[in-house]
């Protein structure tokens, strides 16, 4: 049996440079597919609440369904790590933070546990860290700050915001996070970032350089209108024909670097 895929794998694929692929999941169905395709990472997004509960925003999803997911995607796999989202407002202090994230991983089985955001949630890295939780930092876009953000827009464009950004990333790390994942930031930006940290760094829209890629799962199988398809995922059901042919491909694209291309990035 192939062996599962843990942390320390992931670093090992950032060394050696062999891209890490990596998709949403919300049920087991999906999860047994994308584990059997090779996806490195499953990520319980709270962007379920967007694409299975058709909401407009992430902001609604509480953390028991998140806790429920997380259960339902841990009995489908037998290889890929696990990552789970804190939700909005659940880990607004490093006490609740520790709370929420023990739920995810005792009730849910999450290995690693996502909280967005980045100088303000320092502190609550390093508790989480300190308490022996595996963290996955984001960076970047934040879903679920979208109202403050006042859209889904590309972050880090200017030089403050980008220099703020590659900052947040190395404290991120220092901090004590195992992961980081950059969302809608430019090419070069999200480039730079990668080649500075030791911890693995995972894009979406974010560009080739990443050490490794994660799209929304229901975009890649176009589960969602054509038009809310963003422009940086791309279509990999209707050529192959199968959910699983679908998730070999992009597992395929990912590891052969053919996925993402220049103008499936921002610069």
């Amino acid at each position: 049996m192939t062996k599962p895929i843990t942390l320390s794998t992931l670093r090992r694929m950032k060394r050696e440079g062999e891209p890490i692929a990596m998709l949403t999941a919300y049920d087991a169905a999906f999860a047994r597919l994308m584990d059997q395709a090779g996806v490195d990472v499953l990520l319980v997004g709270d962007s379920l609440g967007m694409v299975v509960q058709g909401r407009s925003s992430t902001v609604p999803v509480t953390l028991d369904e998140m806790v429920y997911h997380t259960a339902l995607v841990n009995r489908g796999r037998h290889r890929a790590l696990l990552v789970a989202d804190l939700p909005f407002l659940s880990h607004t202090t490093p006490e609740q933070a520790l709370m929420s994230a023990a739920r995810l991983m005792k009730e849910g089985g999450a290995e690693v546990v996502k909280l967005e955001g980045g100088t303000p949630q320092l502190e609550t890295v390093r508790r989480l860290a300190e308490a022996g939780v595996p963290v996955c930092a984001h960076l970047g876009l934040l879903p679920q700050s979208v109202h403050k953000l006042g859209g889904y827009k590309v972050q880090g464009r200017d030089a403050d915001g980008a220099e703020r950004i590659r900052a947040e990333a190395r404290a991120m790390e220092q901090a004590g996070a195992d992961l980081l994942i950059l969302e809608c930031v430019p090419r070069p930006l999200a480039g730079a970032i990668s080649a500075e940290l030791g911890i693995p760094v995972v894009g979406i829209g974010a560009g080739p350089e990443c050490d490794g890629q994660v799209l929304v799962s229901y975009d890649i199988l176009g589960l969602v209108p054509a038009e809310s398809r963003p422009s940086f995922s791309r279509d990999y059901l209707t050529p192959q024909g199968s959910l699983a042919g679908a998730f070999a491909a992009y597992v395929t694209e990912v590891k052969g670097r053919a996925f993402p291309t220049d103008a499936e990035s921002f610069h």
